[in-house]
């Protein structure tokens, strides 16, 4: 199930250096609006409905969690950045660029500001041969028509060729040269959203720790002292049987996998948590474990205080939660940043999102992998 909405933006541009418009119009719209995850050719085509220079077009799918109208309020700043003037002129009219908000999900919208899908699209080769290279597995909510059969019944007749490919930005960072990235984090430091946006973006399978189903965890923050132990063994058990279970499927998987967690976070919990005689006896079944576990190709922490980390558990209301210790989250972190000095042969990355919402801010996200970007260059 799809957590981010699925958006089609058509870009057009017949004035100045159009290649280069449209390359800076798509890098904008990745670092201010949203992710572009597909990127069409670039098509040459005639002024359509008025004498003019030709156009260049493409299109591209992006993932957002924004509404459409805030959508549609960013790119229309995005035109404003790359010189755009809107003019109250009617009829068409050269531009240096131009973003038309194409499709929304499957939604149908009519406001007076916003028609989605767009009224004319079924009418536009330079919009429906760009969007055919996008490969969307979507039919027009209205003419009930995919792609391909619009492409058919179009009236327009003008000839719109395939020019040249375009860069696209989440290309540059390629994750799916790993089999396996574990991204670990404290308690509220948001790992698992991180991981399901980036699974999302970037077409990989997930492994998320299965905490829910836990019966000790209620119990151990309840009674710690009594319930450390199984709650430990059973975390344990769950993740070990998981990841064995996903990590040995790499071949049926066209991708890579991310997950929320390294087996290993079992170790530095279990050191916190355990009596030291507890402790020794689940070091040496862990060990035994930790031998059989294929280690990550690539490793990320992400850290956060423990003062964040205290307000990102308030605000998602876990009841069993509420009650954690500062002091607790200070040791766990103590605990990661420990095992990371100690691990020489493992692949590494630290990213500091204590001042970050990933969540909130687009460009937050971009920051983190504009990071990862960086550890792979």
């Amino acid at each position: 199930m799809k957590s981010q909405h699925q958006v089609v933006l058509s870009l057009g541009s017949n004035q100045g250096n159009r290649l280069e418009n449209i390359q800076k119009c798509i890098d904008l719209i990745h670092e201010e609006v949203g992710t572009v995850v597909k990127v069409s050719e670039l098509y040459e085509t005639p002024a359509w409905g008025f004498e003019s220079d030709a156009f260049y077009n493409c299109a591209l799918l992006m993932h957002t969690n924004l509404a459409a109208h805030k959508v549609l309020n960013l790119v229309l700043k995005v035109e404003k950045q790359l010189g755009r003037i809107r003019s109250n002129q009617e009829g068409y009219q050269s531009r240096i660029i131009d973003i038309d908000l194409i499709v929304f999900d499957n939604q149908i919208i009519d406001s007076e500001k916003l028609q989605i899908p767009h009224p004319l699209m079924q009418n536009r080769n330079f919009v429906l041969l760009p969007m055919l290279d996008l490969q969307l597995d979507w039919r027009h909510p209205v003419l009930n028509k995919s792609i391909s059969e619009l492409i058919a019944l179009s009236p327009d007749e003008s000839v719109c060729t395939a020019v040249k490919g375009l860069k696209n930005p989440l290309k540059e960072i390629p994750l799916d040269h790993f089999n396996y990235i574990a991204f670990e984090g404290n308690i509220g430091a948001g790992k698992t959203t991180l991981v399901n946006k980036i699974a999302e973006d970037f077409n990989a399978k997930t492994v998320l720790e299965r905490f829910a189903d836990n019966p000790f965890l209620p119990k151990f923050y309840r009674d710690q002292g009594r319930y450390a132990f199984p709650l430990e063994m059973s975390f344990l058990a769950d993740r070990y049987q998981q990841l064995s279970d996903d990590l040995a499927q790499f071949d049926l998987f066209k991708d890579f996998i991310v997950a929320d967690y390294h087996i290993f976070k079992s170790l530095i919990f279990a050191k916190i948590t355990l009596q030291e005689d507890e402790y020794r006896l689940y070091r040496n079944l862990f060990d035994i474990i930790y031998k059989e576990m294929p280690k990550p190709d690539l490793y990320i922490y992400l850290y956060q205080n423990t003062d964040r980390l205290l307000q990102n558990i308030k605000k998602r209301g876990r009841s069993y939660e509420q009650n954690i210790e500062s002091e607790y989250l200070d040791k766990i972190n103590i605990g990661y940043l420990e095992y990371i000095k100690s691990q020489t042969n493992l692949n590494v990355l630290i990213i500091d999102v204590s001042e970050r919402d990933f969540v909130k801010n687009h460009e937050d996200y971009i920051y983190i992998l504009n990071e990862i970007r960086k550890k792979l260059s």
